[in-house]
């Protein structure tokens, strides 16, 4: 029910836009989060969206990385910026019952985008 675009391969200091499409009906109801899993490192949250639209991101990602979504659709996605080599890995969308901030229990799961950052 997810399906994720974007990502690749990018130098040090760039940028990239990941997307997520869901054809879930009442998407917007529920919030949405980006996560990322490092190689050799447990998946983590990088950003979640609620219902409302508000945002909350891990400390690590805070002023770099912006979670938004796509009222007028249904696409979320993750401009990730200024781009260094610990920020490659595999980034995944998820949705979860959850209404508003803070979200949790995400149970349904996008297929993964491969980001690389060469330096």
């Amino acid at each position: 029910q997810l399906a994720q675009s974007g990502g690749g391969s990018v130098q040090a200091g760039g940028s990239l836009r990941l997307s997520c499409t869901t054809s879930a009906p009442g998407w917007r109801n529920y919030c949405m989060g980006w996560f990322r899993q490092s190689p050799g490192k447990e998946r983590e949250e990088i950003a979640s969206i609620d219902s409302i639209g508000r945002t909350r991101y891990s400390d690590s990602f805070k002023g770099r990385f912006i979670i938004r979504k796509d009222s007028a659709g249904n696409t979320l996605f993750l401009e990730a910026n200024t781009l260094r080599s610990d920020d490659t890995g595999m980034y995944y969308c998820a949705t979860s019952p959850a209404t508003y901030l803070p979200c949790g229990g995400y149970n349904n799961w996008g297929q993964g985008t491969q980001v690389t950052v060469s330096s």
